[in-house]
C-alpha cells in the first residue's frame, strides 16, 4: 500500500482523467512520493479525499535450496557437499527378503522367538541361540558361495542395495556434485562431481538408482534420457582438460526407451559416448555395483579397466527379455541367466571383466560401509596401475582391452545355406521301421558280406555301421514303448534326473538309496518285459543287431586266424630246419634202425627215453618261438586241468560277486565308501574306527560266505589233479609240462589275489 511520508493524511477517491500511471509513480519536488502535484493541489483546495493503492503478492512454494541455514563448514566431503540434494535417509530401510533366502528368515525367526523366550522366562538359553547363530551362519555361507546366476541377478537389484551416491559418499574425503549438460538439462538419473581419494581428485559419474518409491520415481529408476548421457560427456571432456582420471559406476536396466527420448537423440548420445571414451587421454575405470544393462551401461563403460562386484551382473539383454525372445515365456529367465554368462565369474573368465570385488555375505546391501571400502581399494590399486602409463600405452591397452573380446576360429568351412530362422529346425520324427523291411535290409547285408569274403575284398563297412545304428535306434524305441506299456515311463524319467543330478554333484560317489532305486527299477523291467505288447518284435530285431555285430567281426576274425596260421606254420619249419634239430633227429634215426626193431613198443627202455628226451628239446625250442608270437603251447594232459582251474576261477567270482550283491553286504559297502569319502586323505579317529569296523565285517562276510559255499574243498581236489597230471604228461622229467604246470599254477595264484584284490576295491 502506497502512503505519503510526509502527511499523516491519506487521500481516497477517484484520480483526475489526465492522471496516468506514469504520473502516478513519479515522485514530485516537494517530498510527496507518488502523488501528482495536479491532484495535490485539488485536494488542499476543496474537501478532503482519501484513496488507497494495494499490491497483491502471488503466494507461491519457497524454494528448497539444499544449503541449510546452519551449515556445518566441517561436514565430511566440504562444505560444497551442502549442495547436494541427496542425504542420508533418517529412516532405516523396509527389511526385504528375496525368496531363495525365506529358510534364512526362518532360523533367524527361530532365534529371536529363543531370544524372546529367555527374557521373558529368564533362563539361560545362550547355548541353544549359540547353536542356532552357527547354524544361521553356516546356511548363509553355504547359500551365498552357490549361487545361481538368477539368484545373483535378484541380489543385483535388491531395493535396498547401495546406490552410486552411497558409495561415493564412504569412499570420497570431499565431493561436489556438478549438474547440467548446458542445453538446458539436468538429468537426475545420471550424477557427476569432483571428489578425492586420498588427496587425488578424480571425475566421478554414474547411474543413480532410488532408495525408495520416491526417490525412485525421481531419478526414473536410474534409466537415463539423452540428457544424462551429454551431461556426462561434458564431464568427460571437462575430465580430459584438466586431466582428472575418471571413475564411472555402472547401475541401470538400460536407457530409457520411450519415444521423447528417441526422438532427442538416445542412439546419438550414447554412441557419442562410447566414440569419445576411446579416445579421452586419462585413465578410466568402470565398476558395475548392480546391473549393467546393454548400451546404458556401455555408455559410460569403454574403460581401461573393467570392475565388478561380486554379484553383479552386466548383460546386453536382461533375462526375462530373452527368455521371452528364444522360450516365448519370462517364466524361463532362470534357463536365460545361466545361458547368457552374466555373471562376474563368467565374465571374468570370458576376459570382458577385469577383476571382481568381494562383498560380504548377504549381499553388499548387508554391509555397505564395508563393500565401499573394497571398492575404494579396488580403485586405488588399479590406478596406480594405470597411472603409470603413458598416454599413448593408455589408449593403446584401452583399444586392445576390447579388440580382444571374443573369439574366432580359422579352416572350419561356412555353411552356404541361408539361414532363414535364427530357432534351430526341430528334426522329424522317425516312424519305426517294420520287420518286414528290416530283415530285407539285413538279408541284403548278408549277402554283399558273403560275396565280400568270396572275392577275398573288405566287407562294406559303411552299410554295416548304418545297419547297426538304425537297429540301434530301433531297439531304443522298442524299450520305450515297453517301459511306457508297462507304466514305468514316469519312474524312469524322475530316475533319470537324479542321476543326472548326482552326476553334477560334488561328491562323485551316488547315494545307496538311489542305487536301489535304480536296481528296483531295473528287477521290475526285467520281470514284466515278457509280457509287454511289443516283446516279441524287441527281441527280433535284438537278434538281427546281435547277427549284424557277429557278420562284422567275423572276417576280422578270420583274417587274424589265417595270419597266425601261415606265421606259425612258418615259424614251425624254421626250428625243423636248424643244423641241431637234424642232427637229433636223424642220430634218433640211426639208432633205432641199428636196434633192428620194427615195433616202438619192442624198444628197450633207455631208447624210449632217448625219444621222449629228443621230443622235450624240440617242444622246448618250439614253445619259445610260439612265446615270441605271444602264444602259449600246452601238452594234451594239461588242458583239462587248466580247464577245470579257469571254471573254479569262474565259480569263485561268481561267489563273491553273488555274496557282494547281497543287501546286507551291499549296504555295508556303500557305507564303506560313503565313510571314506568324508574322512578324506586326513581321518579322524571317530571315522577311523568306523571304516576298520566295516571292513572287519565285510572281510568276515565274504570268508563266511567262501567257506559256506565248499570252495576249500574243490581247490584242495583240484590241486590233486594238477599233482596227477604232472605225474602222468610226458614222463617224470617232462620239462615242458613242468614248465607249463608252474606258469598255470601261477596264474591260479595269481587269480586268487587278483579276486582278493577285487573283494577289497569293491569293499574301499
Amino acid at each position: 500500500m502506497a502512503s505519503l511520508s510526509h502527511s499523516p493524511v491519506t487521500f481516497t477517491g477517484n484520480l483526475a482523467s489526465g492522471t496516468s500511471a506514469s504520473d502516478l509513480l513519479r515522485s514530485s519536488s516537494n517530498g510527496v512520493s507518488g502523488v501528482p502535484l495536479k491532484s495535490l493541489g485539488r485536494a488542499r483546495l476543496g474537501a478532503r479525499r482519501y484513496f488507497t493503492v494495494t499490491a497483491k503478492v502471488r503466494k507461491v512454494k519457497k524454494h528448497e535450496y539444499p544449503w541449510p541455514d546452519d551449515a556445518d563448514p566441517n561436514v565430511k566431503g566440504g562444505a560444497l557437499s551442502h549442495l547436494s540434494h541427496f542425504k542420508p535417509l533418517k529412516v532405516k530401510p523396509k527389511l526385504v527378503t528375496l525368496d531363495f533366502e525365506k529358510p534364512l528368515m526362518n532360523l533367524q525367526k527361530k532365534i529371536i522367538d529363543v531370544q524372546k523366550m529367555a527374557n521373558e522366562t529368564g533362563l539361560d538359553f545362550s547355548d541353544q541361540i549359540i547353536s542356532l547363530e552357527n547354524k544361521y551362519q553356516q546356511a548363509l555361507k553355504d547359500l551365498y558361495t552357490h549361487l545361481t546366476p538368477i539368484q545373483r541377478v535378484n541380489i543385483a537389484r535388491h531395493p535396498n542395495r547401495p546406490t552410486f551416491l552411497d558409495h561415493v559418499s564412504n569412499i570420497t574425503e570431499k565431493f561436489v556434485e556438478l549438474h547440467g549438460d548446458r542445453s538446458g538439462y539436468d538429468d537426475p538419473a545420471i550424477v557427476t562431481g569432483l571428489g578425492s581419494i586420498n588427496g587425488r581428485s578424480y571425475m566421478f559419474m554414474g547411474h543413480q538408482k532410488g532408495r525408495h518409491t520416491k526417490e525412485n520415481i525421481q531419478r526414473n529408476f536410474g534409466m537415463p534420457t539423452p540428457h544424462g548421457y551429454r551431461k556426462a560427456l561434458r564431464m568427460m571432456y571437462y575430465a580430459d582438460h584438466h586431466g582428472f582420471p575418471i571413475i564411472t559406476f555402472i547401475d541401470t536396466p538400460g536407457a530409457f526407451a520411450d519415444l521423447k527420448s528417441e526422438e532427442l537423440g538416445q542412439g546419438e548420445a550414447i554412441a557419442h559416448n562410447l566414440r569419445t571414451m576411446f579416445g579421452l587421454k586419462v585413465p578410466i575405470v568402470s565398476i558395475v555395483i548392480g546391473e549393467g544393462g546393454s548400451g546404458g551401461a556401455l555408455a559410460i563403460g569403454c574403460a581401461n579397466k573393467l570392475l565388478m562386484l561380486e554379484n553383479a551382473v552386466f548383460y546386453v539383454a536382461s533375462p526375462e527379455a530373452c527368455a521371452a525372445i528364444l522360450w516365448k515365456t519370462a517364466k524361463a529367465s532362470p534357463k536365460a541367466a545361466e545361458k547368457l554368462r552374466i555373471t562376474a565369474g563368467e565374465l571374468c573368465k570370458l576376459q570382458i571383466a577385469d577383476g571382481i570385488i568381494p562383498e560380504p555375505l548377504g549381499g553388499a546391501h548387508a554391509d555397505p560401509h564395508w563393500a565401499s571400502q573394497q571398492i575404494k581399494t579396488a580403485i586405488v590399486d588399479t590406478m596406480d596401475e594405470l597411472t603409470k602409463m603413458d598416454t599413448q600405452e593408455l589408449l593403446k591397452h584401452r583399444m586392445l582391452k576390447f579388440r580382444k573380446i571374443g573369439g574366432f576360429q580359422e579352416g572350419i568351412p561356412i555353411d552356404t545355406k541361408k539361414k532363414v530362422n535364427m530357432k534351430k529346425k526341430e528334426e522329424p520324427i522317425q516312424k519305426p521301421t517294420s520287420e518286414l523291411e528290416l530283415a530285407g535290409e539285413v538279408e541284403k547285408l548278408k549277402q554283399k558280406i558273403l560275396r565280400a569274403k568270396e572275392s577275398s575284398t573288405e566287407p562294406p563297412e559303411l552299410g554295416l555301421n548304418e545297419m547297426i545304428e538304425k537297429l540301434k535306434r530301433e531297439v531304443d524305441h522298442e524299450f520305450s514303448e515297453a517301459a511306457k506299456a508297462m507304466g514305468l515311463k514316469d519312474r524312469l524319467a524322475m530316475l533319470q534326473e537324479e542321476f543326472a543330478k548326482a552326476r553334477n554333484s560334488k561328491d562323485q560317489l551316488m547315494h545307496p538309496a538311489l542305487k536301489d532305486k535304480i536296481e528296483k527299477l531295473k528287477d521290475e523291467f526285467n520281470q514284466g518285459l515278457p509280457l509287454a505288447p511289443n516283446y516279441a518284435s524287441l527281441k527280433y530285431k535284438l537278434d538281427m543287431l546281435k547277427e549284424i555285430f557277429k557278420a562284422k567281426n567275423m572276417p576280422e576274425k578270420n583274417n587274424i586266424t589265417g595270419t597266425l596260421k601261415q606265421e606259425i606254420n612258418k615259424r614251425f619249419k624254421e626250428v625243423m630246419d636248424r643244423s641241431n634239430v637234424k642232427e637229433k633227429i636223424e642220430a634218433l634215426k640211426a639208432k633205432i634202425e641199428n636196434s633192428g626193431v620194427s615195433r616202438v613198443g619192442d624198444l628197450d627202455q633207455g631208447l624210449k627215453e632217448k625219444i621222449v628226451q629228443v621230443k622235450e628239446e624240440i617242444e622246448l625250442e618250439f614253445a619259445d618261438v610260439l612265446e615270441s608270437l605271444g602264444l602259449h603251447m600246452e601238452p594234451p594232459s594239461f588242458s583239462d586241468v587248466k580247464v577245470k582251474i579257469e571254471e573254479f576261477n569262474e565259480e569263485i567270482n561268481k561267489g563273491i560277486e553273488d555274496v557282494i550283491n547281497s543287501s546286507d553286504l551291499k549296504n555295508k559297502i556303500e557305507l564303506l565308501k560313503l565313510e571314506v569319502a568324508k574322512a578324506g586323505k586326513t581321518p579322524d579317529l571317530e571315522s577311523k574306527s568306523k571304516i576298520q569296523t566295516l571292513e572287519q565285517q565285510i572281510k568276515q562276510s565274504l570268508a563266511e560266505a567262501i567257506n559256506f559255499s565248499g570252495l576249500k574243498e574243490r581247490h584242495e581236489k583240484l590241486k590233486a589233479d594238477i599233482s596227477e597230471a604232472m605225474e602222468s604228461s610226458g614222463g617224470l622229467d617232462g620239462s615242458l609240462v613242468k614248465r607249463n604246470l608252474k606258469e598255470d599254477n601261477s596264474k591260479y595264484d595269481g587269480s586268487r589275489v587278483e579276486i582278493n584284490l577285487q573283494a577289497n576295491r569293491s569293499v574301499a
